[in-house]
């Protein structure tokens, strides 16, 4: 049987909740869901590193990235999948506005005979962005996910007839959350254009009024429509060319956003000290000198940036739902049990679902565990979530995710919080004091998962220590 094409669809920031597919009655995303019914659909995919090129990391190498690198370069050492692919004969290419792939030598084309980058997002006049594309934009053929998935649809129209891996990567729904204003009034009663750049922090102690938060989801609801549409224009084109019998295609996000659950809007909290420096002696790239210093503050990662969607159509594959565990890192080794290439890398940690999508297996992963880069402890100054310096105020709490239970677990200070999902898939009561251990059972079976994936000790002992201390704490309470 002549191994199938392979397309992979990432799009940025995308809640899973907001999905008609995964029971959200008020946002409109006709073609995702009608693609959901004819897809293997996971309810329990959840990310591993964050953010946004740790998470690339994940989808293209199949490690846990979190354990060994942080926002930075692609190392040289992993194998990647389009590598793989091109060598087993696939014609491979990348179609991204995603814009940190390659700026300042990051390489994570790495293994791509192909690679367009459209140029335009983060290439704005505003402060949090480099140039002026926006200003030249007449309609929505101009908006960035348009022009990216056209770029793929003409691709696929000169390519078809080869064996391919084709990767498309949209920044959208990602902010600044500027469709046009047709998509955004479904979601705001008389509106008239306004936008909000998120508060990347407490929305309240922003200075920020409910209604400012009300703006920016509806913004955001907006642009995930706008994407719906233009995702059911590649797929459609699929169609036109005669490739969806022989073609996988998954879609998937890196990560959710905060619209006023716990307080936050955005995905972090960063505060911006204008006297703040980087010294000479800093690790800091040279290129980063002058860029803004902030510091991230304790940033937790709940349900709303963790629970991501996961569809998979292809030839063989039954459609349904699953509530198998996985997670981003079993992508790269899954498509390659898909395609029937066996000897998966051993740079690769991740784990093949493919006996779930067959339907041979119900589970995958009994946990997940979702976080920052693990080095990044107090005071230390890195290059992270748009290339510019941090400095890290805290240990990075990681998120530790099972069917029925999601676990939180920063440095020494910082007490844990376990969530019974069953009852609060709010994540609004802290039960590590009244279950009886099982907090601490869940951070034991958390540690020995990051041990199996060849996490460093060092990165592992300040955790160890919090669950050291906080577990006399809760057996006293």
């Amino acid at each position: 049987m002549e191994r199938p094409n392979v397309v992979v669809i990432v799009a940025d920031t995308f809640r899973r909740d907001h999905l008609g597919a995964y029971g959200n009655p008020f946002i409109s995303t006709p073609h995702i869901d009608e693609f959901a019914r004819s897809s293997v659909v996971f309810d329990q995919h959840v990310i591993s590193s964050f953010p946004t090129m740790p998470a690339r990391a994940d989808i293209l190498t199949g490690t846990f990235s979190y354990t060994h690198m942080g926002w930075e370069p692609l190392p040289r050492e992993l194998t990647t999948l389009p590598g793989v692919l091109s060598k087993a004969g696939y014609h491979t290419m990348g179609v991204v506005d995603t814009p940190f792939f390659i700026r300042n030598g990051f390489g994570y084309d790495r293994g791509f005979d192909d690679f367009i980058w459209v140029r335009g997002q983060g290439d704005d006049t505003r402060p949090h962005e480099r140039a002026d594309a926006r200003s030249t934009w007449n309609s929505e053929d101009d908006r960035m996910v348009a022009r990216t998935m056209t770029r793929a649809e003409r691709w696929l129209e000169r390519h078809h007839d080869e064996q391919f891996f084709l990767y498309v990567d949209t920044w959208d729904p990602h902010e600044p959350w500027d469709a046009p204003e047709y998509y955004t009034a479904r979601y705001r009663e008389g509106y008239e254009g306004g936008q909000i750049y998120p508060a990347y922090g407490n929305w309240k102690k922003a200075g920020l009024e409910k209604d400012d938060v009300d703006l920016g989801h509806a913004t955001y609801c907006g642009e995930v429509t706008m994407v719906d549409f233009w995702f059911g224009r590649l797929l459609a084109k699929l169609d036109a060319l005669g490739l969806r019998e022989n073609t996988l295609v998954f879609f998937t996000s890196d990560h959710g956003f905060y619209f006023g659950e716990h307080d936050y809007f955005g995905k972090a909290e960063w505060v911006h000290d204008p006297e703040a420096s980087v010294t000479a002696d800093s690790s800091v790239p040279e290129w980063l000198t002058d860029s803004w210093l902030l510091t991230v503050e304790r940033s937790p990662l709940y349900k709303e940036l963790t629970n991501v969607p996961l569809m998979v159509r292809g030839p063989g594959l039954e459609p349904g739902r699953t509530r198998a565990m996985t997670t981003a890192p079993d992508l790269a080794p899954t498509i390659m049990d898909l395609v029937g290439l066996g000897g998966v890398p051993t740079t690769m940690t991740g784990d093949s679902f493919g006996s779930v999508l067959d339907g041979t297996r119900e589970e995958h992963r009994p946990l997940v565990v979702s976080s920052w880069p693990l080095y990044l402890a107090q005071g230390e100054i890195v290059t992270a979530i748009d290339s510019k310096a941090r400095r890290i105020a805290d240990y990075m709490p990681v998120t530790v995710t099972t069917p029925e239970r999601s676990l939180i677990l920063g440095g020494p200070d910082d007490e844990p919080e376990l969530y019974d999902l069953t009852r609060d898939p709010g994540e609004q009561e802290n039960v590590w004091r009244t279950l009886d251990g099982e907090g601490a059972l869940l951070a034991e079976q958390a540690l020995t998962f990051l041990e199996g994936v060849r996490t460093p000790e060092e990165y592992l002992a300040p955790r160890r220590e919090s669950v050291d201390r906080w577990r006399v704490v809760g057996k006293s309470a």
